[in-house]
């Protein structure tokens, strides 16, 4: 988390007293496990696969996407999340091979807009990439997350790791409405998913670190092993839902459209083609201070 943190200027505004608190994130993905840095964000979860009551992480992609928004760094401070006092909610909806069906998903973005309101979930992270755009199939979990949207959650998705050729962003990324988020590692650049979509929509919106990042590990063993390292437009994605959070918790009034508008003109151009780094990627403190 070293790199994010450092690139993003994260510790800017954690001196400055925003950390995401208050603000509740729903992640859909493989679960939660429980783990140091997320045992006291944690304050839902909700199982769609195999319907456990307890949270679990079965394959560990969940427990390190979550780290990466709001892990406290409890055991290593360097391994804080981007927002490491938002709010966790925890849906699993990808089995113990980190793979699901369409309709689990949909299931857990509809969840999301039924609670929506009552459990106060202001921003959805899906680091979830369907296949190759162009599936029928996918039009539904499009509607789903646009759906959300329109409801006024920031919905913030992968571009998928189907890169480089253009037209390789991954439903439901593709919608025209949601915040898509590549790498931007430029070295990386051969598996980030790229616009456009298959309706002329510039994709990515934006990009954020997600090679070799640190994060929480599920598997954690005794008092060892508490941190480990994966890479993809999946951990990207939760830097970007992660500096939504300290923004909304700093001007919660702010809506969906102005929270991606914000994004854009918080964003530095990193001198890549438009469909790699879409606005580019953001500075927070120059995001806190607009």
């Amino acid at each position: 988390m070293k790199q994010a943190v450092k690139e993003l200027r994260a510790e800017k505004a954690w001196r400055e007293g925003w950390t995401g608190k208050g603000v509740r994130v729903a992640v859909l993905d493989t679960g939660v496990a429980k783990h140091p840095d997320l045992k006291k964000r944690l304050i839902l979860f909700r199982d769609f696969v195999n319907g456990a009551v307890r949270a679990y992480d079965d394959y560990g992609h969940g427990t390190h996407v979550s780290g990466i928004l709001c892990g406290e760094g409890t055991i290593q401070r360097e391994y804080r999340g981007i927002a490491p006092q938002a709010d966790l909610i925890s849906l699993k909806v990808l089995d113990k091979n980190g793979n699901g069906h369409r309709e689990q998903v949909i299931r857990g973005i509809q969840w999301v807009i039924r609670y929506c309101r009552q459990y106060h979930i202001r921003i959805m992270n899906i680091s979830v990439g369907s296949v190759k755009e162009g599936n029928e199939q996918d039009q539904k979990l499009i509607e789903a997350v646009e759906m959300a949207w329109d409801l006024g959650i920031v919905v913030v998705c992968a571009a998928g790791n189907l890169g480089p050729k253009h037209y390789t962003i991954t439903a439901p990324g593709n919608s025209r409405k949601v915040i898509t988020v590549g790498m931007s590692e430029e070295e990386n650049n051969w598996y980030s998913g790229r616009g456009p979509t298959m309706a002329c929509v510039c994709k990515p919106d934006l990009v954020a670190p997600g090679s070799q990042i640190w994060s929480c590990n599920a598997f954690y063993t005794g008092n060892k092993n508490y941190y480990c390292k994966k890479s993809g437009t999946s951990m990207a994605t939760p830097i970007i839902s992660g500096a939504v959070a300290l923004l909304l918790e700093k001007e919660p009034w702010l809506s969906n459209v102005e929270v991606k508008m914000r994004l854009k003109e918080a964003s530095k151009d990193l001198g890549m083609e438009r469909n790699r780094q879409g606005w580019g990627q953001p500075d927070i403190p120059k995001l806190l201070r607009l």
